[in-house]
């Protein structure tokens, strides 16, 4: 009897308290997620860092790295999340 009372309290369709382990597994997932997003946000910023940066750029310096001031211009005024 002892077993099947088991099954049933564990099951959460009964009421049965949530299991521990569960909650650290899913405290353990959100964590991951809000980390991946955080470092998706820094990718996205530091993106369009460099694109302000090419925008600011002299002439002689875009002839340098071989971009022309349209190229730079273009790329500037691209949205940070592309």
């Amino acid at each position: 009897m002892g077993t099947i009372e088991t099954i049933r309290h564990a099951d959460p369709a009964f009421g049965a308290q949530t299991d521990p382990q569960n909650r650290r597994g899913f405290i353990g997932r959100l964590v991951f997620v809000l980390r991946s997003v955080a470092k998706q946000i820094d990718r996205m910023l530091e993106r369009r860092r460099g694109r302000l940066a090419l925008m600011e750029m002299t002439d002689d310096q875009l002839k340098d790295i071989g971009i022309s001031r349209c190229d730079a211009h273009r790329e500037g005024i691209r949205s940070f999340w592309e």
